[in-house]
């Protein structure tokens, strides 16, 4: 009787894999985001959008998923529709200074 090893070989994370997964470059941050990669070349010029660096001796640009998904929180809790402390509906409404000068 063989010990079987509970995931097929095609299955088991490689380190290599498990390095790809956690990086992505402009490509596949573009499509991740949703975006164009013109787009994130833009916002990285512009020092705009999820954190970038350069990676390797060709110096390519790659994202962090991790630090994507973070920046994609950000950005849900800086939108007023998304969080609800920010929306202005659910604010008690100010009255208005009065414009007439006290005789």
């Amino acid at each position: 009787m063989s010990a079987r090893s509970p995931l097929p070989s095609s299955a088991a994370p490689t380190p290599a894999g498990a390095l790809r997964a956690g990086f992505l470059n402009v490509k596949d941050a573009a499509e991740y985001l949703g975006l164009s990669p013109h787009t994130l070349y833009v916002w990285r010029h512009r020092r705009q959008g999820p954190p970038s660096f350069r990676m390797g001796p060709r110096g390519r640009v790659m994202y962090r998923r991790e630090a994507v998904d973070a920046w994609i929180r950000e950005q849900e809790q800086a939108d007023s529709r998304a969080n609800a402390s920010l929306s202005p509906l659910g604010a008690n409404s100010q009255q208005r200074a009065s414009r007439l000068p006290n005789a």
